[in-house]
């Protein structure tokens, strides 16, 4: 870990793929930080120890550039990195919907880009981050990509051309099950649970379900049917999910993210 990476725009996925490097043991003076307000960037000095620096300064001192800015501001950025940015470097985004060639034709002729899809459990170390390669990145650059997101999740390795796929399934996957629980929470208090007791309920049983789900290698299916007896409350719950077209609304709405993330990738946002 002598390599100088430096994380462009610390807003809250920034700032936890910064702590997840120093956790997993990156020296804090190998550390970049950039940021527009001075006193965000006095908090990100005195928090975690690193040197904050212009954008400018970044790309001619790190030889690894994460880009974690919003969509809208990665062409801005890219204007800033381009007379500095040499062949050489890897250039890391994790802007959604940005594709790598969008990035590659902005910079250097033949410099390594690789895209993740990060999503916000990076916040709490359990995020899934997806990684693709661009026309010019490496296995090394991957094996990099993932040491640096390792520190705050699990990877993935997927084509560029799944990244819409991933983007609706695991980007945007905490989004579902927060709304899930928001209406069993609601359920909960129509029959009658004050709303703290069931908000507790649901949530232990969806970590213990996600921990199942996990560990044990089990079909969901399977899971589910362990749940589910004959003539039992459950069935009686599933009967009417289904009756109400549930699983055709999930796979609906994760059709219409993929979509979505499609549009953005093609500049239609």
């Amino acid at each position: 870990m002598t390599q100088t990476v430096a994380v462009l725009g610390t807003g809250k996925i920034g700032e936890a793929l910064l702590s997840g490097m120093i956790r997993a043991g990156w020296p804090t003076g190998h550390l970049l930080a950039t940021t527009r307000r001075t006193d965000r960037a006095e908090e990100l000095r005195t928090r975690y120890g690193v040197e904050t620096v212009s954008n400018a300064d970044a790309a001619k001192r790190a030889d690894t550039l994460i880009l974690a800015v919003k969509p809208q501001d990665m062409s801005k950025l890219l204007d800033e990195l381009a007379p500095y940015v040499t062949a050489d470097r890897l250039v890391i985004s994790a802007a959604a919907g940005i594709p790598t060639s969008f990035i590659e034709s902005r910079l250097a002729a033949s410099t390594a880009v690789v895209r993740v899809m990060p999503n916000t459990p990076v916040l709490v170390d359990e995020g899934m981050s997806v990684i693709s390669a661009g026309s010019h990145a490496t296995a090394e650059h991957l094996t990099h990509t993932e040491e640096i997101f390792g520190g705050v999740g699990k990877t993935l390795r997927v084509p560029e051309s799944q990244q819409d796929a991933a983007t609706a399934l695991s980007g945007s996957g905490p989004a579902y099950f927060y709304f899930l629980v928001e209406a069993m929470t609601d359920a909960g208090i129509l029959l009658g649970l004050p709303r703290a007791q069931a908000h507790d309920l649901i949530v232990q049983a969806a970590i213990g379900a996600a921990v199942m789900l996990r560990d044990s290698g089990e079909h969901p299916v399977k899971l589910r049917e362990a749940v589910t007896s004959p003539a039992g409350t459950t069935i009686s719950a599933i009967r009417e999910l289904e009756n109400h077209g549930v699983r055709a609304a999930l796979i609906a709405a994760l059709e219409a993210a993929r979509d979505r993330s499609r549009e953005l990738a093609s500049g239609n946002g």
